[in-house]
């Protein structure tokens, strides 16, 4: 295997890691989260904000976001414009709607929830928090959902086309 199908296959994978980690927070952990009473809904997002920033988690999101454009490029090289295009949409899927959402509007909102002391809080604040925090989250949390999945998507339609 040369270098350059090395760096694709290894884009398309990492692509599909992160894309497997946001459709398992939609199909589950938003809901079970909802479920929640406020207060531990709140406790719980923290606990998972601190905990997700791990090697395992910055593999495939922080890789998705370098191999995807190194991947494209390397397919422009090729002259394969169709496989190149495909590549060229999961780059762009994946830094405009994953990473970008998530930079721009689900970690300002992690943010803020870290930052709230539940303990000291009343019952009004708390739910006020959560109010303010959980719909925008969670239809930012959908949006990078469908972008990696397509993203992952069109990276493996790359690959079949070279």
């Amino acid at each position: 295997m040369t270098l350059q199908t090395t760096i694709q296959v290894a884009a398309v994978i990492l692509a599909g890691l992160a894309a497997g980690l946001f459709y398992s927070w939609d199909c589950a952990i938003v809901n079970g989260l909802g479920n929640l009473p406020d207060e531990q809904y709140l406790s719980a997002f923290q606990s998972i904000n601190r905990v997700i920033l791990n090697p395992y988690f910055f593999m495939s999101f922080m890789g998705s976001l370098i191999l995807l454009p190194i991947a494209t490029w390397i397919t422009y090289k090729t002259g394969n414009t169709s496989a190149f295009y495909f590549m060229l949409a999961a780059a762009i899927l994946y830094i405009v709607g994953v990473f970008g959402v998530t930079i721009g509007g689900n970690v300002p909102l992690n943010d803020m929830v870290d930052k709230f002391d539940i303990a000291n809080a009343s019952a009004e604040a708390i739910k006020a928090m959560r109010m303010k925090f959980e719909a925008n989250w969670n239809s930012l949390q959908h949006i990078r959902t469908y972008a990696a999945i397509l993203a992952f998507i069109a990276a493996v339609i790359s690959l079949i086309k070279r």
